[in-house]
């Protein structure tokens, strides 16, 4: 359960070696959030982040979660929430890869990996979760969502069309939940300077995990149930939602 003050006192993180589910974790332990999980395919990328909220004073275990093993979802589900102490005030889900659409044009069967990870296996692994938060009455979900997935660009279709699918299945999923006592927040940021984009160009109204950290904390809060970052994308997607077709389709392949 949330403290006096409200703030989150326990927190799975699936997908616990990302840069933005560390981030998140980081800035919520100093707030009051004494336990966390995270939750992953791979322990030794997890444990620096386990380190760091440690040293901020968090009890922290990892445990064993695959997107794409959709099979193990129900026990991975049960034993972070074993992990968790039974209780579970915040979930965030921030798995996911970004591919290149070169090479996933050219390979179906990569394109389809990536979709599982990015879309199915987050799918039945929120259902789980959605469930544990439904009997224990409280909790709110975070998914790390993107303006990739608001209008699916030429330059990225595969990655785009897989966010485009949560986020749809999230204003379901969160729609769903109302009255429940669980809440889900969708978050929509542009370029995150992070391991995953290391490389890349950066374009305008690009962010990083720390500010994403900031947004989800605020939303937490707030009662907000969609976040985007930087908030500016509220307003430049809202336009480009609006280009007809073909100039879309000339201005996407070169962002």
């Amino acid at each position: 359960m949330r403290n006096a003050l409200g703030a989150v006192q326990s927190l799975l993180v699936l997908g616990g070696s990302s840069d933005i589910g560390a981030a998140i974790a980081e800035r919520l332990v100093p707030a009051g959030c004494r336990t966390v999980v995270l939750a992953g395919r791979r322990p030794e990328a997890m444990a620096p982040v386990a380190d760091r909220l440690r040293g901020l004073g968090a009890t922290v275990e990892i445990t064993a979660w695959d997107a794409t093993d959709i099979g193990s979802h129900a026990d991975a589900v049960k034993a972070a929430w074993e992990a968790a102490g039974d209780d579970v005030d915040c979930v965030v889900l921030a798995a996911g890869v970004l591919g290149d659409q070169d090479r996933l044009s050219d390979d179906p069967a990569a394109a389809a990996d990536l979709a599982t990870t990015n879309y199915t296996g987050p799918v039945s692994t929120l259902l789980h979760v959605a469930r544990r938060l439904r009997e224990q009455g409280h909790g709110r979900i975070v998914v790390l969502s993107s303006v990739a997935g608001e209008r699916v660009r030429r330059s990225n279709f595969v990655y785009g069309s897989s966010k485009a699918g949560l986020d749809g299945f999230c204003q379901g999923l969160g729609d769903d939940l109302a009255g429940s006592g669980v809440g889900l927040i969708i978050v929509r940021p542009g370029f995150v300077h992070s391991s995953m984009t290391e490389g890349m160009e950066a374009p305008p109204l690009s962010t990083t995990p720390a500010a994403v950290a900031e947004a989800v904390a605020g939303a937490l809060g707030s009662g907000r149930e969609v976040v985007w970052v930087p908030s500016t994308f509220r307003y430049v997607m809202a336009g480009f939602r609006h280009l007809p077709r073909p100039a879309w389709r000339k201005l996407s392949a070169r962002m």
